[in-house]
């Protein structure tokens, strides 16, 4: 007892599990090189990948312009291994050795006890590694210089003998039948060596798309290390009661689990059911059931049920698909499976479903072959993906199976807003996948009268938006009365003029609000839950407490300074999007979610130091008028700040640059000849590269 009390407990820390990421988190070693002396600086040329072997190789551009590089040794290498012809199978195609290739092999074949940690707002969260690589300098080149030197030997050996052969020999061949191999004989060669580097090369190799530290991708997957569901939904993995414990700590013995009746798979028996998990008899309900309103899903879990538990755990099988939970599409079709109509692997199959449902998001009503034709899969497959979900209606199209949720969406706003922003980053993956255009991105319009049902009054939406602002108003009243204690003791000058600052206004000018909750072009209004007539959330405007909106213009204060700090250059568009995901990322409840508004979120980068680049973007541009605005990070306090605002000035006179018209300006500007490693800082700070011209990060058009 003595000892517990000389030791107390300082700190404890919630662990959360993350599985966006299972089975595609990979942890790279470089075991040749310190640590202080990174790759993250040098240009990645290339990557591609065997996922079964865990094979990995990258190819990285070498500084042919270093002092150290020795420029004849280069171009000896390249001469060795290509020779004097230079064609596509040429591996330099310089004529110099510029590159280098990294080759990974594995460091431990059993990674399950290994995970990355990622800390943030006293929070653990965890994602399993599926490998751990440690990647080498590869020198298959000098095998290919050794082989080029081969055949040149054997060329000239067959020319000299060529000349005193007149014709050739006619030689006596034996045929021989080979006996019957043996399983020791067969076992053998399977674990030989040459079988083994035979398995390996039937794998094709998948090529893949390098993304830089600061890219905004990267930023993007780096938020997939956080427990998306964190929020509502406890891992179960982490929380286990006493008797599951200790369960884990001693297993049953193989003759007693054999003994117990096996998981219920398509017939249910409630009984059995009953005697699982919480979690393991949601996913098997909704498994079976495809689509199910969270009332149905209590009353089929018995009574005495916890409501918050239930909706921690089924947001980790199922998606909110206009009020219902839809059964997420990787539960339906597990990894390492195929279709059974087309032979289709399952990351495919999830995607296109995936789609689907992402559909039923935007309108009720979904046509076949349009799915079919964005998704390039067979009909029978996207059969199966619409009976999921709809039914069928002659001359209409595939109509939602059920109604729209509202009682669900009024009770749980929170959830409603989380999964929201998860679809918006489907969403995101979605296009990338299909290219889609603005015709599969906006609702078709349906008649008048099939909508009539789902239309939602004026009255009802400002009575929901009531709703929630006195479900919140406990929580906002007691920030309200410590923000306004801690200001009595401040001197009343520091106070912070919020006349200025307005949640959700309407902006003066004609364009139009950050939309954080739905598209507009929808029959019905919704999303998910989500209203999207900015109406819906007028009674919020204006009604906050002051200490309340000192805390969402610090948040949003500190959100623009890191991510331009980071970014240095972003379009409107671009900003939008970090901050939907920024919003993803926080927990429930939280002061941003009251609501900000474009020409909130444009004055306060104005205010924190940056400016408006008036980039002279090309007539026929088909660019967004959200990607037309271009804002900078004018100083960041370091010695880069005059090169950056030289490159700054020539990017508002020109929409795009050479590299030497920047570099020559550069040093008329800042007075001094800037070295290759100082101009590449720049340029990759605010700028992008293609096809041999420099541009502003986001101003190039896809």
């Amino acid at each position: 007892m003595a000892n517990e009390e000389d030791d107390p407990i300082i700190q404890e820390i919630d662990v959360f599990l993350a599985r966006s990421l299972l089975e595609k988190l990979y942890l790279f070693q470089y075991p040749i090189r310190p640590a202080s002396m990174t790759y993250d600086d040098v240009t990645h040329l290339s990557a591609k990948i065997k996922p079964k072997q865990q094979k990995v190789e990258l190819e990285m551009a070498i500084d042919t312009l270093n002092p150290n590089y020795c420029r004849s040794k280069g171009e000896q290498i390249a001469l060795n291994v290509d020779g004097t012809c230079t064609d596509e199978t040429s591996t330099y195609s310089s004529k110099l050795m510029d590159k280098q290739t990294f080759c990974s092999s594995q460091a431990a074949s059993n990674v399950s006890r290994y995970a990355a940690a990622v800390y943030k707002k006293g929070e653990l969260h965890l994602t399993p590694l599926h490998g751990i690589l440690q990647l080498r300098p590869s020198f298959t080149y000098l095998d290919k210089a050794d082989a080029k030197h081969r055949e040149r030997e054997a060329a000239n050996e067959g020319g000299d003998s060529s000349q005193d052969e007149a014709e050739d020999d006619v030689k006596q061949i034996t045929v021989r039948f080979s006996r019957p191999e043996t399983e020791q004989a067969r076992q053998r060669r399977v674990q030989s060596y040459e079988f083994l580097q035979k398995r390996q090369a039937e794998e094709h190799w998948v090529h893949l798309h390098y993304y830089g530290l600061k890219d905004s991708r990267s930023e993007h997957e780096r938020q997939y290390l956080f427990s998306q569901g964190h929020g509502f939904a406890e891992n179960t993995e982490l929380i286990k009661s006493p008797s599951e414990y200790l369960m884990m700590l001693m297993p049953p013995s193989i003759e007693e689990e054999n003994d117990k009746p096996m998981a219920p798979s398509n017939v249910l028996s409630m009984a059995q059911l009953r005697t699982l998990p919480l979690a393991d008899q949601i996913k098997i309900l909704m498994k079976n059931v495809k689509v199910m309103p969270f009332a149905n899903l209590m009353s089929l879990l018995g009574s005495g049920t916890d409501s918050t538990a239930v909706l921690r755990c089924i947001q980790q099988v199922a998606m909110l698909v206009q009020g219902n939970w839809v059964v997420k599409s990787d539960v339906l079709y597990p990894k390492d499976t195929s279709s059974p109509h087309s032979g289709v692997p399952a990351e495919v199959l999830c995607r296109g479903r995936d789609f689907v449902m992402w559909k039923f998001t935007q309108d009720r009503w979904v046509v076949r072959k349009e799915v079919a034709a964005v998704t390039k899969l067979c009909p029978e497959d996207v059969k199966d993906f619409l009976e999921h979900m709809s039914v069928a209606r002659i001359n209409k199209g595939w109509e939602f199976m059920l109604p729209y949720d509202e009682d669900f969406v009024k009770k749980h706003p929170d959830i409603v807003q989380r999964q929201h922003m998860l679809w918006m980053g489907i969403q995101a993956k979605l296009e990338k996948v299909y290219n889609l255009l603005k015709e599969h991105l906006t609702p078709k319009k349906q008649e008048a009268q099939s909508a009539r049902p789902l239309l939602v009054s004026g009255e009802q939406r400002v009575s929901m938006a009531k709703a929630k602002v006195k479900q919140n108003y406990g929580q906002l009243e007691q920030d309200f009365q410590k923000q306004k204690a801690e200001m009595k003791s401040n001197d009343t000058s520091a106070k912070m003029d919020v006349s200025n600052i307005r949640i959700k206004e309407e902006p003066v000018s004609d364009e139009e609000p950050m939309d954080t909750s739905a598209y507009k072009g929808m029959n019905n209004g919704i999303v998910n839950g989500l209203h999207a007539e900015e109406d819906s959330t007028d009674s919020l405007n204006g009604h906050l407490p002051g200490g309340c909106i000192d805390r969402v213009a610090q948040e949003l204060k500190a959100f623009v300074l890191s991510t331009f700090k980071k970014q240095f250059v972003l379009t409107l568009s671009e900003l939008k999007r970090l901050f939907n995901l920024h919003l993803a990322s926080l927990p429930p409840g939280h002061t941003l979610f009251s609501g900000i508004s474009d020409k909130m979120l444009q004055d306060m980068v104005l205010d924190t130091g940056c400016k408006q680049i008036l980039v002279p973007f090309p007539p026929q541009t088909a660019a967004s008028p959200d990607e037309l605005k271009v804002y900078a990070l004018w100083e960041a306090g370091d010695t880069y700040d005059q090169h950056r605002q030289v490159l700054l000035e020539i990017f508002s006179k020109n929409y795009r640059v050479r590299r030497n018209v920047i570099q020559n300006q550069l040093s008329q500007e800042c007075g001094e000849d800037l070295n290759k490693q100082e101009v590449d800082r720049v340029l990759k700070d605010c700028c992008v590269s293609y096809g041999g011209m420099w541009y502003l990060k986001g101003t190039v058009q896809s």
